[in-house]
């Protein structure tokens, strides 16, 4: 790929999430932030899964759109289980993470900034790490959510890394054609994608669905 050679190597003959994994390991790397395994394998399942934008966004009032993140709080605050608390403030950390890190562009045209992004996220992978302390679930994700919300910001740095590739035919375009693929069953799209190894999109008439 032009302007990007490592990238190509990374993702030839790799699917989606495997492309995530070697892109999220140079990142890390390359910026010097030491993350558990199972982490990055948090982030990489984060990254993996919103990319079908059925998963990300929410059908609301106005139509199909991004929740905000204040209104997430407030609904998880009123959830009378705290099962089901800790899923809606994990939602709001996991979004707050992808956006900020992926799209953290488009913030420039909102009332909030990235900075706003990184201290909600942040504060609700702290309170994950609390609420399932000493619980099963504690036992797998407590660490997870620990060193998600103490180096948020590290890791929204490191997304960026991936979202801004290197030019043409970098990480950013290959985020791009996803998108397009999921949303419309771009026939044009999928073969792009195949073309670059990214294995594993969904025929397009179910990508179309969504």
């Amino acid at each position: 790929m032009t302007g990007h050679p490592h990238s190509e190597r990374l993702i030839t003959g790799t699917d989606l999430r495997e492309y995530f994994q070697h892109t999220i390991d140079d990142a890390l790397g390359t910026r010097g932030v030491d993350a558990a395994v199972e982490t990055v394998y948090y982030i990489v399942d984060l990254l993996t899964a919103y990319q079908r934008s059925d998963r990300l966004y929410e059908q609301t009032a106005g139509g199909f759109e991004l929740k905000p993140l204040a209104l997430m709080y407030a609904e998880a605050l009123e959830l009378p289980h705290p099962q089901q608390r800790n899923q809606m403030v994990q939602r709001l950390g996991d979004v707050a993470l992808f956006i900020a890190g992926i799209f953290s562009d488009s913030l420039r045209r909102k009332p909030v900034d990235v900075h706003y992004y990184i201290a909600m996220g942040s504060n609700a992978y702290g309170y994950l790490s609390d609420a399932v302390r000493g619980t099963p679930r504690g036992a797998a994700f407590c660490a997870v959510f620990t060193e998600l919300s103490r180096k948020f910001p590290e890791f929204v740095a490191a997304l960026a890394c991936i979202r801004a590739g290197a030019g043409p035919g970098g990480d950013a375009d290959i985020l791009r054609l996803y998108d397009l693929w999921l949303r419309t069953g771009d026939r044009g799209a999928g073969r792009r994608l195949r073309e670059l190894g990214i294995n594993g999109c969904p025929p397009a008439t179910e990508a179309a669905r969504h």
